[in-house]
């Protein structure tokens, strides 16, 4: 199946998710502190989420690659585990990361 034949449908479920429903605030008001609160508490939705599953893709390609490389050479199970864990720890600390900044928006969403 071809690369464009794959984009089809992404495109479209990514146009029907996020362009259409723009016509509905299409009206020309200004921004109150309601909408700024609002697209804070999005902006926290969206950090948090693609922060875990980028996170979560992340370690579990690093696992995947840790255990393949184990199981070719058992013997190297030492030398492949300490750095595994490294770069997980170090994938895990990007996710917490994202959840201070969803923490950080969440608060400036609910402030007076």
């Amino acid at each position: 199946m071809s690369t464009t034949r794959k984009l089809g449908p992404a495109a479209l479920a990514f146009a029907a998710t996020f362009l259409i429903p723009l016509a509905a605030f299409a009206d020309q008001h200004t921004a109150n502190q309601f909408d700024v609160k609002m697209y804070a508490a999005v902006g926290a939705g969206f950090a948090i989420g693609l922060g875990v599953l980028g996170g979560a893709m992340g370690q579990g390609k690093a696992a995947a690659a840790a255990l393949e490389g184990i199981s070719r050479n058992p013997g190297a199970a030492a030398r492949i585990q300490t750095p595994m864990i490294l770069g997980l720890a170090l994938i895990e600390s990007l996710v917490l990361l994202s959840f201070v900044i969803a923490f950080f928006l969440n608060g400036v969403a609910s402030a007076n």
